[in-house]
């Protein structure tokens, strides 16, 4: 009678004796010893091979590192709304493409360096959307970074008050792969706050990805930009690789509100 190849293995137990846990926690490696002790006390592990459960074991590790790695990014991301996402996005009586959210949840935009556009009114959901599209950014490892423009321009007026610091806050906001900038064009932009603005876009464009939340239409954007050569530069920066999403017709403040 043949016997199956799953019944002549043996029981692979890895000890660990005090002296090389000790040795993996000096070397960094306590989610080895955590991966091994999971196995030793789970009898279901017993029956694979010892290469069979390294690779496990490594497998664990990498999973939990980059679990550790994704929260780091989202928390470092700074969003504005901390538990968007995209499974909760409201669709119903709202306008909204369901299925353009969907693919644009993958991401993929930024590998060619597309910007989004969240236009509508307030109250209308910009924020989330745009939020929410930033967490799936940091899901698969992409280093990303929320702000709302009027704060960054802040940012700018103490920089100018010490050496390079215009040159680093530019360099800054200029290596996020992705940028989430809110309230954007909420206030009129000094000549000084447009070439800031300029600089930045420039130094973004066509090897990153940023995100825009604005009330205002496309239609609109070039008085509110000064309506000089800057508008003219950032415009033609911006507009012709960007997808705009019309954030939809409920107000979702109003809509929270009377659904608590």
């Amino acid at each position: 009678m043949s016997v199956g190849r799953s019944t002549i293995r043996k029981a692979v137990t890895i000890m660990l004796n005090e002296d090389t846990r000790r040795k993996l926690r000096e070397l960094n490696l306590s989610e080895l010893i955590e991966a091994f002790d999971i196995q030793d006390n789970d009898p279901s592990y017993m029956s694979f091979s010892l290469d069979e459960r390294l690779m496990m074991a490594v497998d664990y590790i990498y999973q939990k590192k980059f679990n550790s790695k994704v929260q780091r990014l989202i928390k470092l991301s700074k969003f504005r709304i901390t538990n968007a996402t995209i499974q909760a996005i409201h669709y119903a009586d709202r306008g909204i493409d369901r299925q353009l959210m969907m693919e644009l949840s993958t991401c993929q935009f930024i590998d060619t360096s597309t910007s989004l556009i969240f236009h509508g009114f307030t109250g209308s959901g910009k924020s989330y959307l745009a939020c929410a599209i930033g967490r799936q950014a940091c899901m698969q490892g992409i280093r990303t970074r929320y702000i709302r423009l009027p704060d960054l321009l802040t940012l700018r007026d103490e920089a100018v008050l010490t050496r390079q610091g215009i040159t680093k806050l530019l360099k800054k906001f200029s290596s996020y792969k992705m940028l989430i900038l809110d309230e954007f064009l909420l206030n009129d932009l000094s000549d000084d706050e447009q070439h800031f603005l300029f600089e930045l876009i420039e130094r973004r464009h066509d090897c990153t990805s940023t995100i825009f939340c604005t009330q205002y239409k496309k239609e609109d954007w070039h008085a509110r930009l000064g309506g000089g050569v800057h508008a003219d530069a950032i415009m033609d920066r911006i507009v012709h690789n960007a997808v705009w999403i019309y954030s939809g017709n409920i107000n979702m403040r109003e809509y929270y509100a009377k659904h608590k």
